[in-house]
C-alpha cells in the first residue's frame, strides 16, 4: 500500500476520485428519490457529445464537457414541468445527441486524430490515471463545490421531490430548485467522466443511491449512506485496478458499487423474508 500511494498518478487518482464519489453520491440520491435517473443517463451521452464536439473543433474536451452537458441540463428543465423533464424530452434529446456524438465521433477522427481513437476511448471509458495535479485539484475543488450546494439545498429540495405541489403552496422555488438540480446533476456527469467515463458514469449516481435507499428511508443517513458506499466504490476500485492491474478503473470502481447494490437488495430481501420492515423505518 505505501509503494502504492508513493505514486504520484495514484494520488492525483484518489483527489479527483474522492470528489466525485462524494458529489456522485449526494447527487445520486436525489436522483432516485426524484425518479431521475433516465436523466442522468440521458446527460452522460450529453457529455459524450459535448467532448466530441470540442476535440473535432480543435479545443480542449472539458469546455464542451461543461458547456454542452450544463446547457443540454438546464434545456431539458425548461421543457419540463416545474424543472422535471418527462420521458419524451428526455428520450428525445438522448436520440439527438447520441446521433450528433457518432457525428462529431466521425468528424474526430477523420480529421483531428487521423484514425486515432484514444482521445475518445478516454471520454467514453475514463482516464483517472491519466490526471496531472492540477487537473485533479481542480476536479476535486469543482466537485466538493457541488456536494456543498447540494448539502446548502437538501432541505427544499427534499421537500420539493417528495410532494412538489405541497411544496410549491408552501413557497418553495420548486421549478428553480429543479433547474438547479439539473444544473448539479449536468456538472457531476462532465466531472466523473474523467473518472467512470461517460458510458459508465450512470452507474456511479445510480448504484449507491440505490443501495442506500435499500437501507434507510431516513433521508438524511441515506444521503450519508450513498456518499460513503460512492467513495467506498471509488477507493475500493481504485486501489483493485492498481492491485489487478491491467483491469481498467472504471470497471473496478463500477464493480464495487454494483456488488454494494446487490448486497443491499439481498439484505433487503433477507428482511423481508423475516417479516421484518425491508428498511429501516424513520424515527418518531
Amino acid at each position: 500500500m505505501s509503494g502504492m500511494f508513493a505514486q504520484p498518478f495514484i494520488q492525483h487518482a484518489y483527489l479527483a476520485g474522492t470528489g466525485i464519489g462524494l458529489a456522485a453520491g449526494l447527487v445520486g440520491y436525489f436522483l432516485v428519490l426524484r425518479a431521475q435517473v433516465f436523466t442522468a443517463d440521458a446527460l452522460s451521452h450529453v457529455a459524450f457529445t459535448g467532448a466530441l464536439a470540442a476535440l473535432a473543433a480543435g479545443l480542449d474536451a472539458r469546455l464542451g464537457l461543461f458547456v454542452v452537458t450544463i446547457a443540454v441540463a438546464v434545456g431539458m428543465g425548461a421543457l419540463g414541468r416545474r424543472g422535471r423533464p418527462d420521458d419524451v424530452v428526455i428520450g428525445g434529446v438522448f436520440a439527438w445527441l447520441l446521433g450528433l456524438g457518432v457525428f462529431f465521433l466521425t468528424l474526430y477522427t477523420s480529421t483531428r486524430s487521423g484514425g486515432d481513437g484514444s482521445a475518445s476511448a478516454s471520454v467514453l471509458f475514463g482516464s483517472v490515471f491519466g490526471l496531472s495535479a492540477g487537473r485533479a485539484l481542480v476536479t476535486a475543488l469543482i466537485a466538493v463545490a457541488v456536494s456543498l450546494i447540494v448539502l446548502a439545498i437538501a432541505r427544499p429540495l427534499l421537500f420539493a421531490s417528495l410532494d412538489e405541489t405541497v411544496a410549491a403552496a408552501r413557497g418553495v422555488p420548486v421549478r428553480l430548485l429543479g433547474l438547479g438540480f439539473l444544473v448539479l446533476v449536468g456538472v457531476t456527469a462532465a466531472e466523473a467522466t474523467q473518472v467512470v467515463g461517460a458510458l459508465l458514469i450512470l452507474g456511479l449516481l445510480a448504484a449507491p443511491a440505490g443501495a442506500a435507499a435499500r437501507l434507510t428511508t431516513r433521508p438524511l443517513w441515506a444521503m450519508g449512506l450513498s456518499a460513503g458506499i460512492a467513495l467506498a466504490s471509488v477507493w475500493l476500485g481504485l486501489w483493485a485496478s492498481y492491485a489487478l492491474s491491467p483491469a481498467p478503473p472504471s470497471f473496478t470502481i463500477l464493480a464495487v458499487a454494483t456488488l454494494a447494490y446487490a448486497g443491499a437488495a439481498a439484505y433487503d430481501r433477507l428482511r423481508r423474508r423475516r417479516g421484518l420492515p425491508a428498511v429501516a423505518e424513520p424515527a418518531s
